[in-house]
This record gives C-alpha cells, structure tokens and sequence, in this order.
C-alpha cells in the first residue's frame, strides 16, 4: 500500500475524531471556536497523526488505540503553524489552501486558538489515553517535544539564524528540533501506546530523525520550485528574505543528494519491524516524491 492509499483510508477517521475532540459546546465563545476549526480541519496531509498511526501499526498494536495520541500531536502541530504564521513571526497570510489564522479571524484570536490547542492536546492525552502511566508518559514526551528546547527553542534559533551565512550543522540542529522533534514524537508515542521495547522506540526515533531533516529539505526545495496551488501556501519567500536554508548552504543538487540518502537511512532503521514497516517505508518514500 502506498503512502497516499494508506492517507486516504485513515484521513476521515483522523478529521472525525479531530471535530470531535473539538466540539466544545457553549462554553467556548463561538469566534475563538471558529478559529481553532478553521486551521486544525483544513485540508492536509496529516502525516504528523498517521505516523503515530503507523508506529503503533509496527509495533503490533491496532490503530485504534493511537488515535487519541494521533489526535494530540495534530493540535500540537496546528498551533505551531497557527503562531508561526503570525506577523512578528513568518508572517504568512495562507496556509494549506486557506487564509491563515490571523489572516481571517485576527492576530488575537489567532494567539487565543493556538494557546487553546496546546492545552486540548494535553487533556486528550491525559483523559483518552490508557493505561494511565502510559498517558503521563506521552504527556512529558509531548511536552518536551513542544517546549524551550526542541520545537519552540528550534523556531528561536531559525528566527535568529536569517541572514546568516550559517554552517550545515547549525541548520540541521535548528530543523532536527523544529521540524524534526514532533516527527519523532509522533512516532514514539505510538511506540510508547503499544508499549514496544527500547530498541523498537529508539528505531522509530532514528527513522523520525532521518524523515524529519529529509522532509525539512524537500519543504526547503519546494520553497525554490513548487508549485503554489498544489503547496497551499506562499512560495520563495524563504529565499527572497535570505532565510536560512538547505539549498542556500548546499545547493540544490546536494541537498537532493542529502535527502535521498536520509530517506535510505530512515528505511533501514525501520527494517527490524518486518514486513509491518511497510507503512513507515512507504511514508519516508513519499517524502522524496511531494510536490507539497
């Protein structure tokens, strides 16, 4: 089964649970609520929540068991695009397909849905998730991956890095956090729900550290040559502000060198799960092949 295949049969069940886990009745006010389902339902990819998925797949446990933790990082991962898009940020006016949070509801409302989102991830978690010591587990795992010193500390470190000349490892220990850290996490929490064993879990985490630096260079190439419409959202606006990237301190050619051979890294890791890595081989491959 292809990546595309596997999105298609998973991605309702995905979205289904994702407005139901956002169905806050009276209590929310109805703009904010608005807000939060604007950016967390729109039309994606959903790899962040089918990794976890697919990580619990490879361990030998059902799907379902996954989905609220799958559910968890998908809200962790709309509110870092919610604040990256704001004006002191990226200042992105569209994002996946649609106006950008701040664009349609305000940079308020935008602030109060991201906020909203990272604390509904936690309480899902904590609330849907069993057996309890598993769900504490996923909380600090989550939590760690979201905090100072991964996704928020690398989104710091790619906003000081502009305009730098900057070495490869700078920008691979910027995007091994930002972009990297919840791909990895979602992949350790499936493990973590299916209770896999260490060497199970620190596989998953070196196939997410490949796919994850893999993935920040295609985005980094799709910037230069994708397609807008197909991207949905703005491109060449990395490069036209001199931001930091793989092709800027690579080049081209080399940074598809680079990603190839992350993507053959990733795979390899994986291949002690049998024929049940299927799934995961098929997502690292995808990855090469993305005009998104």
């Amino acid at each position: 089964m292809t990546f595309s295949q596997y999105g298609q049969e998973v991605r309702g069940e995905i979205d289904a649970a994702l407005r139901s886990y956002t169905d806050f009745g009276e209590g929310c006010p109805k703009r904010l609520a608005e807000a939060i389902r604007h950016s967390l339902l729109a039309p994606g990819k959903r790899m962040r929540p089918i990794l976890v998925l697919m990580a619990c797949e490879a361990c030998g446990f059902d799907r379902e068991r996954a989905m609220p933790a799958a559910c968890a990082v998908e809200m962790v991962h709309t509110y870092s695009l919610i604040h990256d898009d704001l004006p002191a940020m990226d200042d992105d006016d569209l994002r996946r397909g649609r106006p950008s949070c701040h664009a349609k509801f305000g940079e308020a409302n935008a602030i109060l849905a991201g906020d909203a989102l990272l604390a509904q991830s936690f309480e899902v978690i904590a609330r849907e998730v069993n057996p309890p010591e598993v769900a504490a587990r996923c909380c600090a795992e989550l939590g760690r991956a979201a905090g100072a010193t991964q996704l928020v500390g690398g989104q710091a470190d790619d906003l000081a890095a502009q305009f730098s000349t900057g070495e490869i490892s700078e920008l691979e220990y910027i995007h091994a956090r930002k972009t990297g850290m919840l791909i990895r996490v979602s992949l350790r929490l499936g493990g973590l729900i299916a209770q896999s064993s260490d060497e199970h879990l620190a596989a998953l985490n070196s196939y997410g550290l490949n796919v994850g630096l893999a993935f920040q260079i295609t985005d980094d190439l799709l910037d230069l040559k994708g397609d807008e419409q197909s991207m949905g959202k703005r491109i060449g606006k990395d490069s036209d502000r001199g931001k930091l990237t793989f092709p800027s301190v690579l080049g081209v050619e080399e940074s598809k060198q680079q990603a190839e051979q992350l993507i053959d890294e990733a795979c390899l890791a994986v291949a002690c799960f049998g024929e049940r890595a299927s799934g995961l081989e098929a997502l690292a491959r995808f990855i090469l092949e993305r005009n998104q």
